[in-house]
């Protein structure tokens, strides 16, 4: 009996040379949807991260007192001894030799005007109503007196009041954070934000949130408030 060539069964085929290595096709995957961040929470949180890492070194030199104001305290203004407006006959104009004469002049925003400020961007889109202070509606000057208690500042509930709070600052010195009052007879108030706008609750029928300044009445006032 012949003994049969074990090669001869075998597959032709399984003694070719193997080719390369077929790779795998990775599948593919759906791209990740970037998280959507709302722009007025990114402008909420610059406006925090801006107070706390860029303008409290200034606002505490400021804050700290010198010896050109031993003499010429916040109560040498015509405000009396509580010196915190200066001289309130000129709607705070902060008086001669008072520190609202020179540190509103200032091109430094407040850390606190800017904290405000993103607190009162919080309430985007609720509706104004006149005499409201939250939490569901709000007037103008209710919407900046809340986003000042969220801080632990208290200052005057209406527009009347509130132009005595802080110091006054020349219009071309406003910075994010700043009070404007409108109006001769002061009865509009918003949270300047930048860029020609205004945070406010604007009127009937416009929620709260961004205002150009060219759709404002005029400018009255600009008070910051350290």
């Amino acid at each position: 009996m012949s003994r049969t060539n074990p090669v001869s069964r075998t597959n032709p085929a399984s003694r070719e040379t193997p080719g390369p290595l077929r790779r795998r096709t990775p599948r593919h995957r759906a791209p990740r949807r970037p998280v959507v961040v709302p722009a007025l929470r990114r402008a909420a949180i610059g406006a925090a991260v801006t107070a706390v890492a860029v303008v409290t070194p200034a606002t505490t030199a400021l804050a700290a007192p010198s010896s050109s104001l031993g003499s010429e305290s916040l109560g040498s203004g015509s405000a009396g001894s509580s010196g915190s407006t200066g001289s309130l006959g000129s709607l705070g104009s902060a008086g001669s030799g008072s520190i609202g004469a020179g540190a509103g002049a200032l091109p430094i925003p407040s850390p606190r005007g800017l904290v405000a400020l993103g607190a009162a961007m919080t309430q985007v889109g609720k509706p104004y109503a006149w005499g409201a202070e939250g939490p569901n509606s709000y007037d103008c000057s209710g919407l900046v007196w809340w986003a000042y208690r969220q801080l632990g500042i208290d200052i005057g509930r209406t527009t009347y009041d509130q132009i005595y709070d802080g110091v006054n600052v020349p219009l071309n010195n406003i910075q994010p954070g700043d009070l404007i009052i409108f109006r001769e007879d002061n009865s509009h108030i918003g949270i300047y934000a930048g860029f020609g706008q205004v945070w406010n609750a604007y009127d009937y029928g416009v929620p709260i949130g961004l205002t150009p300044l060219a759709d404002e009445p005029p400018i009255h006032i600009v008070r910051r408030i350290y």
